[in-house]
């Protein structure tokens, strides 16, 4: 029943419309057209005013034919750069860029999936339940969107988010992310002329690093310090270095005690330097932590995870339950108590230039989901 011409189309057509992150607004106005046409109610939330965006996450609520409780999908709509311009190549059944862009599978093979199953479900009326289509903003950045949804507007309790590679696969257990910010703070000092009357910022992050493990820490647990900026100029002590990392972990203990390891490194870099500016209170450093996600543990006996086995099976397909070390939408609403198991499109290659998906991955998914529609109604409970 899949149209996969339709399906090419519409995922050629949406990976052609620009919609970095805050900037999805002429993305969100083609889609909401479409899904209007399609018959769902609309709305648009104002969680683009609140995170500097110029587009709110976008809600299409369709009524269903049966009667059962509601469930969710869901996708989003921004894309990383390098994210304009971009030109899609269809060669051997796989879709590229042309080599200088991203090609913004991510996730926009998800929208196209999802598009295409609805519209097969619709066109031949067949038997679903309420559906809650949520494509959300600023998912690359933090999972912006989705913390500023109007969940007001959300009916459903559970769902599926399509956002990973696997295509036989469901994301049932994802960590907790904690966002670390420090800021190391010396004295500024000529280097030339007088460097023993500064407090060089960047040597005493560089010992306090020196002491950390990063990376994987353990099977359950990854550190990594990903922005570091300092320093003026060549001739002068740098009197500031501020970094910006993450700790992520299924275990909320670990998540804890390799956040606050790295808290303890800096001050102890800090404490024991060997002439401090008593003075001025220098050297000196702040640590400001911040949740980012919350982790995600899905049972295996879960109405969500027996949807997706169930449909996979009865395409002569097989769903395996996987774990993941990457934060979606759906570590969100699963904190929201929206319990949604993660689906894979295909894609490969994600936020570089050599991204790809299949077009037979596409006709794949769509086939999936349109069988867990179908299988939600028929087995509501």
């Amino acid at each position: 029943m899949i149209n996969v011409q339709r399906l090419t189309d519409t995922f050629k057509r949406l990976v052609s419309i620009d919609s970095v992150s805050r900037e999805e607004g002429r993305l969100c106005a083609v889609l909401a057209s479409r899904l209007e046409e399609m018959g769902a109610q609309i709305h648009i939330d104002d969680a683009g005013a609140k995170i500097g965006g110029d587009s709110g996450n976008l809600i299409a609520k369709f009524k269903g034919n049966v009667a059962c409780p509601p469930m969710m999908l869901n996708g989003h709509m921004d894309t990383v750069e390098p994210g304009r311009g971009i030109q899609p190549v269809l060669e051997n059944g796989v879709f590229t860029s042309r080599g200088d862009t991203i090609l913004g599978a991510d996730d926009k093979s998800a929208i196209a999936i999802l598009l295409e199953a609805l519209t097969v479900v619709l066109e031949n009326d067949l038997p679903h339940g309420p559906i809650d289509l949520v494509l959300t903003v600023c998912e690359e950045v933090g999972l912006l969107g989705v913390k500023h949804l109007d969940y007001d507007r959300i009916d459903a309790a559970f769902g599926f988010a399509l956002d990973a590679t696997d295509t036989a696969g469901i994301i049932t257990r994802a960590p907790a992310a904690n966002y670390i910010r420090i800021a190391v703070h010396g004295k500024d000092a000529h280097a030339g002329a007088a460097p023993e009357k500064g407090i060089n910022a960047i040597t005493l992050a560089a010992q306090a690093l020196s002491r950390l493990p990063m990376g994987r820490i353990d099977e359950e647990t990854t550190c990594n310090i990903g922005v570091i900026e300092g320093g003026f100029a060549t001739n002068i002590v740098p009197n500031l270095v501020t970094l910006q990392g993450e700790v992520r972990s299924h275990a909320r203990e670990k998540l804890t005690a390799v956040t606050d390891g790295i808290k303890s490194a800096f001050e102890q870099a800090v404490d024991s330097y060997p002439a401090p500016d008593t003075g001025r209170n220098l050297p000196r450093v702040s640590v400001a932590v911040e949740p980012e996600f919350p982790a995600t543990h899905i049972p295996e006996d879960h109405q969500v995870v027996m949807l997706a086995k169930t449909a996979a099976g009865n395409l002569n397909r097989k769903m395996i339950c996987k774990p993941t070390g990457g934060g979606a939408d759906a570590n969100i609403f699963f904190e929201k108590g929206i319990i949604t198991g993660v689906l894979g499109t295909g894609m490969t290659d994600m936020h570089t230039v050599r991204e790809s998906v299949g077009l037979k991955d596409l006709v794949q998914m769509s086939e999936l989901m349109v069988e867990i529609i179908r299988l939600h109604a028929a087995h509501p409970s």
